[in-house]
């Protein structure tokens, strides 16, 4: 098959349910050798932050000069987004040899999406020699397609509710199922701290003795009068301190992300990674991760050209930001009131009918001057009108309806003035449908 074939093949595997267990990726990896067994890998759960610490990681050990393979999911536009190798995504070509290869393993046997870009991951890291892979979980962590690896160290980030209908309907059971990627003897780094969460997390490391660092116990960070912020720790990590750290994004919960990042890393430390406090500070300053409170400025996009190609005019100021659970939206809608000025809040907003729809939209739209309600791609996705019921009444007259995400996008231009703040949000799908058009393909 071809590169698009294999594409093709793929998303054809979208009509298999997700699918929680391992089975079906234990059974795989023992046909093609366990090519996990030759990796070593930092193992990343949470609801929210979980790619941002993947992409600190990444970023800051490929400046020590590792080489270092990243998965994470979901994508924005292309699927080769999910596997990469320092700044490399993975080509079309090797995607389709692997993606081949494991049609050939599997014959006629069934796999999910997730599951077969987990194992397409795998191979390919295994095969390019990576020093180090960050492995980031779906959906849960317990019965994770991801969870068939022993790390050198396990990450829970923040726990909050999502995912119910798989997860739970509490914090504990929530936890309990992130805390399924902990190991036996493995260091567990841990920003779990409410109370609920925090609990089951500390009683899961205790009976398969991984020892436990947690946020705000063993480590913590502290917040500078200007932009920058200082992680500090008691003796688990020697009273260590780096001062003058700076995150590379406005979110007022990134210095919470990229504190967890740092205790991996001194955790690596021990285990022969050799990485500088230089590494980190510049790593963590100058991380990307696409569509996670990503700002920029560029002219308009204007309605007689084709998508991604901008002309002069006026110039437009754009958040992209993929929260989507009520705690993201929440620190979106936190971090827009401390630390950004805008004249109008201008939304283009589309999420997926499983969501929390009242939580989030209440969070946000008291803030919007002028609400665009659009449709993301997918089956799971709210119709625009949808939206519109959960607003209070007075808030009713500030929304619209725009079936089409371009025709949305373009709906916010054209009543936008430099002075304001264009926000997508509410979806990963409707953020990479948007982000391609603005700024193209990322790969």
């Amino acid at each position: 098959m071809t590169y698009a074939e294999v594409l093709a093949h793929l998303d054809a595997l979208q009509m298999h349910k997700i699918k929680l267990g391992l089975e079906a990726m234990q059974s795989f990896l023992s046909k093609v050798g366990r090519p996990e067994k030759g990796l070593r890998f930092v193992h990343v759960a949470g609801t929210n932050g979980k790619g941002s610490v993947c992409a600190a990681l990444g970023e800051v050990l490929g400046r020590a000069g590792y080489r270092v393979g990243v998965y994470t999911s979901p994508h924005l536009s292309s699927v080769r987004e999910r596997f990469r190798i320092g700044h490399e995504y993975i080509s079309e070509a090797a995607f389709a040899e692997l993606g081949n290869r494991i049609c050939r393993v599997l014959g006629r046997e069934q796999i999910t999406y997730f599951e077969f870009t987990t194992a397409l991951g795998l191979l390919w890291f295994a095969e390019s020699q990576v020093d180090l892979v960050i492995f980031e979980t779906g959906m849960g962590g317990r019965l994770d397609a991801t969870n068939v690896v022993t790390p050198l160290v396990s990450v829970i980030t923040s726990v909050s509710m999502d995912h119910e209908a798989y997860l739970g309907n509490t914090l504990a059971e929530i936890a309990g199922e992130k805390a399924g990627i902990i190991k036996t003897g493995v260091p567990v780094v841990s920003g779990a701290v409410s109370p609920e969460a925090a609990q089951v997390i500390e009683q899961v490391s205790r009976a398969r003795h991984a020892p436990l660092y947690s946020l705000h116990q063993e480590f913590d960070y502290a917040l500078g009068p200007d932009t920058t912020w200082t992680w500090e720790s008691g003796d688990a990590f020697g009273n260590q301190t780096i001062k003058h750290l700076q995150s590379s994004r406005a979110s007022l919960v990134q210095p919470e992300n990229d504190s967890l990042a740092v205790a991996v890393l001194l955790l690596l430390q021990k285990m022969g990674f050799s990485v500088s406090e230089q590494n980190i500070r510049t790593g963590i300053a100058e991380v990307k991760w696409p569509g996670r409170m990503e700002y920029f400025e560029q002219d308009v996009l204007t309605t007689d050209q084709e998508p991604g190609i901008r002309k002069g005019g006026k110039k437009l100021r754009y958040l992209l930001d993929g929260a989507h659970n009520p705690d993201g939206v929440r620190n979106l809608a936190n971090t827009l009131s401390r630390s950004f000025t805008y004249r109008k809040l201008i939304a283009v907003w589309g999420s997926m009918v499983d969501k929390d729809l009242p939580a989030t939209l209440g969070a946000i739209a008291p803030l919007v001057d002028d609400l665009v309600f659009t449709r993301p791609d997918g089956e799971r996705a709210a119709a625009p009108e949808q939206l519109v019921a959960f607003l209070p009444e007075e808030l009713k007259g500030r929304a619209r309806c725009v079936e089409n995400n371009r025709q949305a996008l373009i709906a916010a231009q054209d009543v936008a003035t430099e002075d304001d703040l264009i926000l997508v949000g509410g979806s990963l799908y409707l953020l990479g449908a948007v982000r391609q058009l603005l700024l193209g393909d990322l790969v």
